[in-house]
């Protein structure tokens, strides 16, 4: 397959802020603007703050914007944890408090939603607002989405319709909840060429796939620790149900879709978030799992002109 040459934008250098004895990394950009509240862009599961750098460069110009790494990811430590959106919750909040000094608007994609979902609801004096781009997480009745716990959407059984293919889900479940085939899977997982598959499978725009982002998506698994995080996905708790967040939420919410998800029915998965938070906005665009970086110039407007209507 022919390496894509489009150039890419370099991603912003950053820094490293001390969170329960844990280098976390983010990336800061932009002065504090008047009347505007800052952002905090946080990425999705396998990504980090490298994968927000066409939304910083296009939105630091408007906003004070920080994008951060969540512990297990991206240039952020990656100790032996159980990792769950409460934990994400709270490093979430104690980033805004600490480093941030304000509420934040909170933009999240995918497993970033969910943990800006949980910081938003459940933590109501640190979030401005909240944007969601095609947000994970489960709901109370059948799931609109194939992302288990609001993870990694590719490994898990399918959805089992009589005994015999409960039975083989359970088996296939236990046998990757064994070390060695955890370890084996995520040394699979972590190809370059495993890593290009699963894009060109999420964004409709092939040629946003370039050999950059393939590159920051593989480079955080070569750390210390990363195979533990991978690992910890098959044992992670159930998080609180995205229903149950939305009927405790009072920011205003903008949901971004990427219509051509082949990872959640966009459509069916709005009509959940609207049903327990009909005051919503949102708009479809012609991208798939990330539209932040597959359509950065329609999406960068939308999110900014809302933020700047509810500032």
């Amino acid at each position: 397959m022919q390496a894509t040459t489009r150039p890419a934008a370099t991603p912003i250098p950053g820094k490293y802020w001390q969170w329960r004895g844990h280098n976390v990394y983010y990336v800061r950009a932009g002065e504090k603007k008047p009347q505007r509240p800052p952002l905090l862009l946080v990425h999705g599961f396998g990504a980090s703050t490298d994968h927000w750098r066409k939304n910083i460069t296009g939105l630091c110009n408007d906003f004070e914007v920080f994008a951060i790494d969540l512990l297990g990811y991206g240039r952020s430590a990656k100790p032996k944890l159980e990792y769950s959106g409460n934990l994400w919750r709270d490093q979430l909040y104690d980033f805004i408090t600490e480093v941030i000094g304000e509420k934040a608007v909170l933009a999240g994609n995918s497993l970033g939603g969910y943990a800006c979902l949980c910081l938003a609801a459940q933590r109501p004096d640190a979030a401005a607002g909240l944007v969601l781009l095609n947000s994970a997480g489960p709901f109370s009745e059948n799931q609109t989405s194939s992302e288990p716990e609001a993870l990694q959407p590719e490994i898990q059984p399918p959805k089992q319709t009589d005994a015999l293919q409960k039975l083989l889900g359970d088996v296939v479940k236990w046998i990757f909840q064994q070390p060695l085939a955890q370890f084996i899977l995520f040394q699979y997982v972590r190809q370059r060429w495993v890593i290009r598959q699963t894009l060109e499978k999420v964004y409709l725009d092939k040629s946003a796939i370039t050999d950059q982002l393939i590159e920051e998506i593989h480079r955080p698994s070569n750390d210390p620790g990363a195979v533990d995080v991978f690992a910890s996905m098959f044992s992670t708790p159930q998080g609180e149900k995205n229903d149950v967040l939305l009927q405790q939420l009072t920011c205003p919410l903008l949901m971004l879709w990427g219509e051509a998800d082949p990872w959640m029915n966009a459509r069916e998965r709005s009509g959940k978030f609207r049903q327990y938070y009909p005051q919503l906005t949102e708009y479809f665009l012609q991208a798939g799992h990330c539209p932040h970086d597959e359509v950065p110039n329609q999406l960068n407007p939308l999110l900014r002109d809302w933020v700047l209507s509810i500032a």
